[in-house]
């Protein structure tokens, strides 16, 4: 139930993060920043180009939520860590403006499915498998023309790849402390 709740709590978060003046001062700008606002790192992941856009991203997060069944403690932290690692590594990208929740996506399922597969669930490998498979093939060949017609811009597969490589390395730093917990 509480998982419910904090979902939901994201979801509401998001949905007022698209209205102004909220959505120009979350928005993820390089310009901006370095200048001193560096809530923005954050922030940006959690606002979006539309309301398609935020419902794709919100479908994930609760699809993700019901596949993996995370722990409330777990979940908001990776949240907040991901989403956190996702924009710093956008700082490293030639990207100037960033938002949507997608990367943060990506690394939860990379991040729960890699868990899972360590954990002795062998199907959980074509999880990760996939995952990465899918980011591999964005970089490469580009993000589907539908997607970016949907949400009005550009996608911003540098924001999957940081999430999926967070995701990989906090799954692979949390594998011993819960393998030596149990």
């Amino acid at each position: 139930m509480q998982l419910i709740f904090l979902v939901m709590g994201v979801s509401v978060l998001c949905f007022g993060l698209q209205f102004e003046p909220l959505a120009s001062l979350s928005a993820w700008r390089y310009d901006l920043i370095p200048a001193g606002q560096w809530l923005r790192i954050l922030t940006g992941n959690f606002t979006h180009t539309n309301f398609n856009h935020l419902a794709m991203n919100l479908a994930g997060l609760w699809i993700i939520c019901f596949i993996f069944r995370p722990g409330v403690r777990s979940l908001s932290t990776l949240l907040i860590f991901i989403s956190l690692s996702v924009g710093i590594g956008m700082l490293y990208s030639d990207v100037q403006s960033y938002v949507g929740l997608s990367g943060t996506l990506h690394g939860l399922f990379a991040y729960y499915a890699l868990r899972e597969a360590l954990q002795g669930r062998s199907s959980s490998w074509l999880l990760v498998v996939g995952v990465v498979a899918k980011v591999s093939w964005e970089l490469t060949m580009g993000a589907s023309q539908s997607s970016m017609e949907l949400i009005g811009t550009r996608v911003a597969v540098e924001a999957h790849l940081f999430g999926v490589i967070s995701g990989i390395v906090f799954a692979l730093i949390s594998y011993p402390l819960y393998k030596n917990a149990r």
